[in-house]
């Protein structure tokens, strides 16, 4: 006689399971993760974060224009003075005289000096901080992208800018018409204007 099949029964260990259940059984091995924000949250959040955003006027920017212009010259009279003690000291030690011939080299140095003191000026506080004196006390700071802080090297590139595009007048201008409050000089180097 054949041998009577076995009947299949199940046991506690081969109960039957739903797909759910495993995934709920392991959630304590893996590690918690974050839910990312729906897509929705993040672009009210950026819409608002530059709507916050407050650009700095081309008034407010000409008058700390102004304000940097008289520290410039302030300096600019100190150094002078300092030059021209030097230079006639100089010229005293070789038995001359300061004339307005033997002042010329005088001048075309004191002229070389003085565009390296502006220079140096707004790119050293440009790149320190964003903010020279005059943007200082009207509360307005120089930044890259999303903010960043402004490289010495951008700083030079916007300082050139502004020196090569200061005869037309229309990149000074072009501000009143940007809706960001940008000048030529500030499209070439990337940078923004903005109020703290």
């Amino acid at each position: 006689m054949g041998a009577r099949p076995e009947e299949f029964t199940l046991t506690r260990e081969e109960e039957p399971f739903e797909l759910g259940e495993i995934a709920e059984a392991e959630d304590w091995r893996r590690p918690v993760e974050q839910k990312s924000e729906p897509e929705s949250l993040v672009t009210k959040s950026a819409s608002s974060s530059i709507a916050e955003m407050r650009w700095g006027g081309f008034f407010r920017r000409a008058c700390a224009f102004l304000l940097d212009g008289i520290v410039i010259l302030a300096l600019s009279v100190i150094m002078f003075y300092m030059c021209y003690v030097g230079y006639r000291v100089g010229l005293s030690a070789h038995g001359r005289t300061l004339t307005w011939a033997s002042s010329t080299p005088f001048f075309a140095l004191f002229t070389w000096v003085w565009i390296g003191l502006a220079a140096a000026y707004f790119v050293i506080f440009h790149g320190i901080e964003g903010k020279t004196i005059g943007k200082w006390l009207l509360g307005l700071r120089v930044v890259g992208q999303e903010r960043s802080h402004v490289t010495y090297r951008r700083a030079f590139l916007r300082w050139l800018g502004m020196v090569g595009f200061a005869p037309i007048l229309l990149g000074f201008l072009w501000i009143l018409w940007s809706r960001e409050k940008r000048g030529w000089h500030d499209y070439l180097a990337r940078t923004w204007v903005i109020r703290d």
